[in-house]
């Protein structure tokens, strides 16, 4: 029974997961573009949304490029630079700090949708449930750091990479190479696939549409200022073009 139960979670439940995550995605996005954004509240409420909103985000991606390079990584590749060992404690740091900013930078969205009553009503269950879910990941990933610092020969990190490097190409390792893990490192793996599932029916699909080709854009974008917003009309400079 524990041997079909792993098997379900670690090799069926994740491709389930995957093809939910990208289809669901076209699907919203061919249907439903109205729908495609993140719904910001800070109109309703200013208070803890910007450092909130900036730690979060800050954290969050670190940790996305960690997982992606620390888990998708051939221990081929990376071993002719460091050593399995060193790459374990250069994630724990690194992850732990990233981890630690992100906490608290979603502890405080979370907080504000929370106990504000005008963004609470405004919410959605999805919403709520979605700050719910990424808090409980957080501290899931917090709590593995311990583990992790007892597993000097790198043997988890291992294990936990042949696993997503098999489900990406679709050559799946035996589910029984996980049971030997801690507790939270089997939540952490659960939920996370679960996010992945959730994903297009929740305002993470804003995620696809992050405007990072404003890095390399020509030019400036111009804007007008508050002085000529508050003048009106007759303080438009005769080679100002009209709006």
């Amino acid at each position: 029974m524990r041997d079909t139960i792993f098997h379900i979670l670690f090799v069926w439940y994740p491709y389930v997961c995957l093809s939910a995550f990208i289809f669901g995605s076209i699907i919203r996005f061919d249907r439903e573009q109205y729908t495609w954004k993140a719904s910001s509240s800070q109109m309703l409420r200013k208070k803890q949304l910007s450092l909130g909103s900036n730690l979060f985000h800050i954290g969050i991606l670190f940790l996305l490029m960690g997982h992606t390079v620390g888990l998708l990584t051939p221990t081929a590749l990376y071993t002719l630079v460091i050593t399995p060992e060193q790459k374990q404690f250069i994630a724990i740091v690194a992850g732990g700090v990233a981890g630690v900013v992100c906490f608290v930078g979603l502890s405080l969205l979370l907080h504000r949708r929370l106990f504000d009553a005008r963004i609470r009503q405004t919410s959605t269950y999805m919403d709520l449930g979605v700050l719910g879910i990424l808090w409980v990941q957080l501290v899931l990933g917090l709590v593995t750091l311990p583990y992790s610092f007892s597993h000097h020969d790198a043997s988890v990190m291992l294990v936990l990479s042949h696993w997503a490097q098999g489900i990406l190409t679709v050559q799946p390792v035996d589910a029984q190479t996980l049971q030997g893990l801690n507790w939270p490192y089997l939540v952490h793996l659960v939920l996370g696939m679960t996010i992945f599932l959730i994903f297009p029916f929740s305002r993470l699909v804003h995620i696809w549409s992050a405007p990072i080709w404003y890095l390399g854009r020509k030019g400036y974008q111009v804007v007008r200022t508050r002085r000529v917003l508050t003048a009106g009309p007759s303080a438009r400079s005769p080679n100002q073009p009209a709006e």
